[in-house]
């Protein structure tokens, strides 16, 4: 059965800015700004059907019902928010780097009616004839809205901050040179703590800023310049980005932004071409744009879509947007995976809509404020290339941030620290893959005549873990299984992501203090959360070889933890730990030691090394003492890449 497609005029003066304001409250509000639709601004709220977690989301928006007649330009359809990672849904790729505030990878919801601003006037406009909704509107936009207050920062470059970057872009360099990749998009993450609604951020920095692609879902506040994908009919179009830089002059005569913006394009062309017919991609010249402060390369690549696709097997063509993961695409992904300190979420994916009327339309959601809890962050990086410079590039990611940070009076505090070289320290991914968070979570509990010790840490961190990562509870009954199993020795227990336990009980294992430790970098390290998948952890303690024990450093040179152990150092009378920062486990023992008098502060080499004592401390054990020291820096070279 066709829907229809109806469309009402509303009567009201507001600018959409204005508008998004008249959403406060409703459940699962969306906005989108600029040149949506043809321009102005789409507004909606209250859908019938939010997509589950398990759905495909690319399935979702290619099953549109059909309508029939009418004047409605959008009507409604799905609307949200495609993650980065969901190019996992296509190729097979390298666990992410640690998410410090995981969001799911998609949130799409379908509504029947929206409410469109078409540069002129306000409509309103539904897939349901005498929608119920259409007198709401009429009022809401007939009054005025007011803001409210909302405070941020100031931000600073989370995990291995801005010396992380650098180094990343340095070993991105390397990989160029020596023939993995041709270029990669490098981001950092930019945090800050966060009061208020992202409504408000969104509708004052949208004022300012008048994106080309404003979109607002779920805790996800853009500000996009780029389009990402564009089909109306059987047309396809889509407008990478890339080059950047303040002077629009020396930007198009720059030899170093042509070749990545060339790069880039090429890359569309293919991606668009898996999927349109034969000799109808094309490629416009490229041409400065400006955005928010910088000015962008920009061409516009474009195809029509070949008989029997969809608009599923367009976006599994297509995600993620090209212009925000390198060339070739696959390789630049886990050059990615390997480089980065933080997974990405919303940021370098896409948001937008499916409309059986309109056809489907997204951006690349760059220039992008993401909230969760009371923090908020905002990812900003850039295109490496042979003749990148790590400067350079910090340099390029900041200005980049400062046009969204500054239209809402937000501040970045450049918190720069001491860097220390890891350039000739060995890599831990070369070795392995990060852990795989599919494999579930792990505690280990001590247990001595029948009683589980610290079982309510143990707990409370497996039951943070896993509602954070995969949205589930421990067994209600999880305390008394445990209490039930007696005896004496170590107690493992797995928690899959669907919310099972299982477990194993074995004898504790004699383990003497290393001889030596010695340092791999792990960029973004192993994160809060103890992982089930040890394959990494088992990698490295072999590489290390007998007496040694692995430590693992981030890029930037700070010190981080051990593969089974929290660090703790004496200095005189203070016992010093790593601070949890996001970049490791918080251990049972260790909070014991920080209860105790032990103080958190950043860690380096020259500082474990020059350190009265080195404890490495678990739930079961601590080892080491005065004068274990790394008496091999393993510089010798670097283990072959996969």
């Amino acid at each position: 059965m066709s829907l229809p497609a109806v469309r009402v005029p509303l009567s009201s003066s507001l600018a959409p800015s204005e508008a998004v304001l008249a959403l406060r409250g409703d459940r699962w509000p969306f906005a989108l700004v600029g040149d949506w639709a043809g321009g102005g601004a789409l507004l909606g709220s209250e859908p019938v059907r939010v997509l589950g977690a398990g759905e495909d989301p690319f399935a979702a928006l290619a099953a549109l019902p059909a309508v029939a007649g009418g004047d409605a330009v959008v009507g409604g359809g799905w609307f949200g928010v495609l993650g980065y990672e969901l190019g996992r849904l296509v190729e097979r790729l390298p666990p992410s780097p640690p998410a410090p505030l995981p969001r799911p990878p998609h949130r799409l919801a379908y509504y029947d009616h929206v409410v469109r601003f078409d540069g002129e006037r306000w409509w309103f406009e539904a897939l349901v004839a005498d929608h119920p909704r259409l007198a709401l509107w009429r009022a809401r936009l007939a009054s005025r809205w007011d803001a409210r207050p909302f405070s941020a920062g100031p931000f600073t470059a989370a995990g291995a901050g801005e010396a992380g970057h650098r180094a990343a872009v340095a070993a991105c360099v390397t990989r160029i040179g020596e023939g993995e990749l041709f270029q990669a998009n490098l981001a950092l993450r930019l945090e800050a703590s966060f009061a208020g609604d992202p409504l408000d951020v969104f509708a004052a920095a949208a004022a300012v800023v008048r994106p080309r692609f404003g979109a607002l879902f779920d805790g996800v506040a853009s500000l996009s310049p780029e389009r990402f994908l564009r089909r109306a009919g059987r047309r396809v179009e889509s407008d990478p980005i890339k080059g950047t830089g303040p002077d629009p002059a020396a930007l198009a005569a720059s030899a170093k932004d042509a070749a990545e913006h060339v790069m880039i394009v090429d890359l569309m062309r293919n991606d668009l071409g898996r999927v349109c017919a034969y000799g109808s991609i094309a490629a416009g010249p490229p041409r400065v744009e400006a955005y928010a402060g910088v000015h962008h390369l920009v061409s516009t690549v474009s195809g029509t879509l070949r008989e029997g696709a969809t608009d599923a097997d367009l976006l599994r063509a297509t995600m993620p947007p090209g212009s925000v993961t390198g060339a070739p695409k696959v390789q630049a992904m886990k050059v990615v995976a390997a480089l980065e300190g933080t997974r990405r979420e919303a940021y370098t994916g896409a948001m937008g809509y499916a409309s059986p009327i309109a056809g489907l339309e997204l951006s690349v959601a760059i220039r992008t404020f993401e909230f969760a809890r009371d923090r908020v962050w905002l990812g900003a990086g850039g295109g490496i290339v042979a003749d990148s410079t790590p400067e350079g590039e910090l340099a390029e990611a900041l200005a980049k941030a400062a046009g969204p940070l500054t239209s809402v009076g937000w501040t970045l505090d450049r918190g720069i620290r001491g860097h220390v070289s890891t350039r000739r320290l060995p890599r831990a991914l070369e070795l392995g893959e990060r852990p795989d968070p599919a494999l579930g979570l792990l505690e280990t509990i001590l247990v001595r005549d029948g009683v589980a010790h610290a079982l309510d840490e143990h707990l409370g961190r497996l039951a943070r873990s896993a509602w954070v990562l995969y949205g589930v509870e421990v067994p209600a009954d999880l305390r008394a299984r445990i209490a039930a199993i007696g005896g004496d020795g170590a107690l493992r227990v797995v928690l899959a992501p669907d919310g099972t336990a299982t477990f194993a009980a074995r004898p504790i294992a004699a383990r003497v203090a290393p001889g030596r430790l010695v340092p791999y970098v792990l960029p973004g390290g192993l994160g809060a959360h103890k992982w089930a998948d040890r394959r990494l952890a088992d990698a490295l303690t072999a590489d290390a070889g007998p007496g040694a024990e692995p430590i693992l450093v981030d890029a930037d040179g700070a010190v981080l933890e051990a593969t089974w152990a929290s660090l703790l150092l004496r200095e005189g009378e203070r016992w010093i730990t790593p601070p949890a920062d996001g970049r490791l486990l918080p251990g049972t023992r260790r909070a014991r030691r920080l209860a105790a008098g032990a103080v958190e502060e950043p860690v380096d080499l020259a500082r474990l090394d020059a350190a009265d004592e080195v404890l490495l401390v678990s739930a079961l054990r601590a080892v080491g003492g005065p004068g274990l020291a790394r008496t091999s820096r393993r510089q010798g070279p670097p283990a072959r890449r996969s």
